[in-house]
């Protein structure tokens, strides 16, 4: 793995266990089978999340998306953002982020 510098170092960041992605637009009705198989061929699935509303039993809209490395990760982002799952459209970005090291003056 290469490592470049651009003087500023923002961009994903690593979770514990692994690199997360967040996918929003996930259709109410949509099943963790749906989500995986259509996120499966961009790699190995560590975990996945699906948010309930407690009082619908429905899916709150997002899913956590979990993967080994941050290729498969990017990947899944680059396949899958503005792609349409259950007739609604998606977006997937990083869950987490580093923040920007730009200095104050």
């Amino acid at each position: 793995e290469s490592l470049q510098h651009d003087g500023d170092d923002a961009g994903p960041a690593r979770s514990i266990e692994g690199w997360v992605i967040i996918v929003s637009g996930v259709h109410e009705e949509a099943q963790e089978d749906d989500v995986f198989e259509a996120f499966a061929e961009f790699g190995d699935i560590k975990n996945l999340h699906l948010n309930l509303d407690r009082r619908t039993g429905f899916v709150k809209g997002y899913a956590f998306i979990e993967y080994e490395t941050k290729q498969e990760a990017e990947s899944a982002i680059k396949g899958m953002d503005a792609q349409v799952l259950l007739d609604q459209k998606l977006a997937v970005h990083w869950a987490f982020a580093k923040p920007s090291r730009r200095r104050r003056r």
